[in-house]
């Protein structure tokens, strides 16, 4: 019998699995890995020796080409967001097509798929954000995108794109019923109101300041009210950027009473204090995020959380402004903090950031890493082929020196946002290569994506069963 002839092996790696890390080749026919071992032929051959392979990151949670609450457009397109997320070993990204005043959800997820068409260079998906439940076809619409493979949606507690806990209960109703995983920015809106106007009113109007105005209890009041929720309706939530120990608490006993509850963090939480903010003039400006950043006891809370698996995910929460009139700065030099766009780019540091805790720095090891940078989100989320390394799977791969050091400078990103927020920071382990579907769209720095090459991933389903609640491996 003829020996088969693979499109592609990459061989002498140490390839990171869900059962552990073994030293084989990968072989990879038609943008699939089709076997794990070794002896394979070939047309194309790549060494890997000396180097880490694993599966592309799933970025669950992206804001490309989406005008914020306060009106500011996002610095990055999709092709710009992109490039950078394949730069730094992110395959596939979920972001939000973010419905606007008196719009029908239907066209808001028809101008997002055409913007990610003309410009994805990975394979994306989208949340649909919602922000007006009384438009025309409104429940109509949403059962239809979701039966569609559209199977996560966005709600807000706080902004002026919030929803009152009426129509928060009707949107879980919904996805409850259809099969949708219903994402929650959980801080409560009148505690923040509160805390914002004495703040203020005490002439406090720096970016360090934003830390007090946005205080914790906004955010532990808001996650226990939205478990009570998931817990009451039955209907899965998925509870974005948990900052604070007591909101890893609250997580921690709803999923302990069988709450369908499932909960992300982001890297800026586990590495950085509010203390990032006190820079002088508006320099903060460029760390302002909400929730924002917290404390090192939070953080040594959040790792628990990863590690027991109450957290299951690390997003980057990309949310891309300039530090210029066109983003941060829209309200003038001398804006007071609640006139600056919110938000930090996150697509392209996220995976080294954490391959260099986890992977180098010895702290929950490969596996894990692997887990809440890829394999969770991509169970959770519905996305079939995506997130790990097995026959059968789609081959996102990426090749990781485990030896090279990396110090990120002012400027170094391939987004459009023109600063990074990691400058100074050291990791050690870093990207070498990165393939989409077998093909690479990244090798040694240099850039080899192309525009709308990326494709929008069907997801047929979402990640409920009990393997999926507790964090296990599927």
């Amino acid at each position: 019998m003829a020996a088969v002839i693979h499109d592609m092996v990459i061989e002498g790696g140490r390839v990171v699995t869900p059962a552990g890390m073994i030293d084989a080749d990968i072989a990879v026919t038609g943008g699939r890995i089709t076997a794990l071992g070794t002896g394979f032929a070939a047309a194309e051959r790549v060494s890997a020796t000396g180097l880490i392979v694993t599966p592309g990151g799933v970025d669950p949670h992206c804001h490309i080409e989406q005008m914020s609450g306060m009106g500011v457009m996002n610095a990055d397109t999709f092709e710009t967001a992109t490039r950078s997320a394949a730069m730094g070993g992110t395959t596939t990204s979920i972001s939000f097509a973010a419905q606007g005043p008196g719009q029908r959800l239907a066209d808001t997820v028809a101008d997002y798929a055409a913007r990610a068409e003309r410009g994805a260079a990975i394979d994306h998906a989208f949340h649909i954000s919602i922000r007006d439940t009384g438009v025309p076809g409104f429940e109509e619409d949403l059962r239809a995108l979701i039966a569609a493979g559209h199977r996560s949606v966005k709600v807000f507690t706080t902004y002026d794109i919030k929803l009152d806990d009426a129509a928060i209960l009707d949107v879980l109703r919904i996805t409850g019923e259809a099969g949708a995983l219903t994402c929650i920015h959980a801080e409560t809106d009148a505690i923040l109101a509160e805390a914002r106007a004495r703040v203020l009113a005490h002439g406090k109007t720096a970016p360090k300041h934003h830390a007090e105005a946005r205080p914790r209890a906004a955010e532990i009041d808001a996650v226990a009210r939205m478990c009570r929720f998931a817990e009451v309706t039955g209907a899965p939530v998925m509870l974005f950027h948990i900052s604070t120990a007591e909101a890893v608490a609250e997580i921690t006993a709803a999923r302990a009473r069988g709450a369908p509850v499932w909960a992300e963090t982001c890297p800026h939480y586990l590495f950085m204090t509010e203390e990032v903010l006190d820079k002088p003039g508006l320099e903060g400006a460029k760390w302002m995020c909400s929730p924002p950043q917290r404390t090192r006891s939070d953080q040594a809370a959040l790792w628990r959380g990863l590690a027991s698996g109450v957290l299951q995910i690390v997003s980057s929460d990309h949310a891309p402004y300039r530090f210029d009139a066109s983003g941060k700065l829209s309200n003038g030099a001398e804006a007071p903090f609640p006139a600056i766009a919110n938000g930090l780019p996150g697509l392209e540091p996220r995976l080294p950031l954490m391959f260099d805790a986890m992977v180098s720095g010895g702290r929950l090891g490969p596996v894990a890493f692997t887990e809440v940078t890829a394999a969770r989100a991509a169970r959770l989320y519905g996305l079939p082929g995506k997130g790990a390394i097995a026959p059968g799977f789609d081959a996102d791969l990426v090749l990781w020196d485990p030896d090279r050091q990396r110090t990120y400078a002012a400027d170094d990103l391939h987004d459009n946002v023109g600063y990074n927020p990691w400058e100074g920071t050291t990791v050690t382990g870093w990207p070498v290569a990165t393939y989409l579907r077998g093909q690479a769209v990244m090798r040694e720095g240099e850039y080899r994506g192309t525009a709308g090459a990326g494709r929008w991933t069907l997801r047929p389903g979402i990640g409920t069963r009990a393997a999926d609640l507790t964090g296990a491996p599927a």
